[in-house]
């Protein structure tokens, strides 16, 4: 992979030992590791909640079902690329209803070059949304550090009689003297509120 230095985990999702076996030659350890494999819904479900996986392979059906739900809470809740394997007479029917919530979809029996380049496809898509966790993870702690400035910013004007500039200000002089960042100099003034201690402590 040109653009990733780094490994894609993948979850294998298949009862086939055929399936399993093949996809060995397309799940390098060069470029997907760990490569672990549930044989059921059920068991793909323990192990998605214990660890995320990069990549997630199923291939339908299983003994448990078809997948197409597990798929789609999966993409719902993750940030995980998800392949969804079905059988040739299945695939307008489930494409259609996996697509707008970004599962990719192969009809089997499916040769190991569009295997390769649909996993290959699903990489990227990894990246994006890797891309887009880490731009929302942003925006949420700039976010939770504007909400705790403002806190501290309208009790130092309660407290001291500050005006609001004034109350910026005590706050980022903080920050620099102490070397810490806005978020954690706010905390500092919050924590120092008899207020905001018993608050804390309910």
């Amino acid at each position: 992979m040109v653009f990733q230095s780094d490994t894609y985990s993948v979850l294998l999702v298949s009862a086939s030992e055929k399936l399993n076996t093949a996809m060995a030659s397309v799940l390098p350890p060069t470029d997907f590791w760990p490569v672990q494999t549930a044989r059921s819904i059920s068991q793909a479900r323990r192990l998605t909640l214990e660890k995320p996986f990069d990549l997630i392979l199923v291939n339908s059906p299983l003994p448990d079902g078809v997948g197409v739900p597990f798929c789609i809470d999966v993409c719902a809740n993750s940030e995980s690329g998800v392949l969804l394997l079905v059988r040739s007479e299945d695939y307008e029917e489930t494409y259609y209803r996996v697509l707008p919530h970004g599962v990719m979809t192969l009809a089997k029996p499916v040769s190991r070059e569009i295997l390769s380049q649909s996993l290959r496809l699903l990489c990227a898509v990894r990246e994006r949304l890797r891309s887009v966790g880490k731009a929302q993870s942003t925006v949420e702690e700039k976010m939770e550090e504007l909400r705790l400035v403002n806190r501290a910013k309208w009790l130092l004007m309660e407290r001291q009689g500050l005006q609001e500039d004034e109350a910026h200000r005590t706050i980022l002089r903080r920050a620099m003297e102490q070397r810490i960042s806005k978020k954690e100099a706010a905390e500092q003034i919050l924590r120092s509120s008899p207020k905001e201690r018993r608050t804390e402590t309910e």
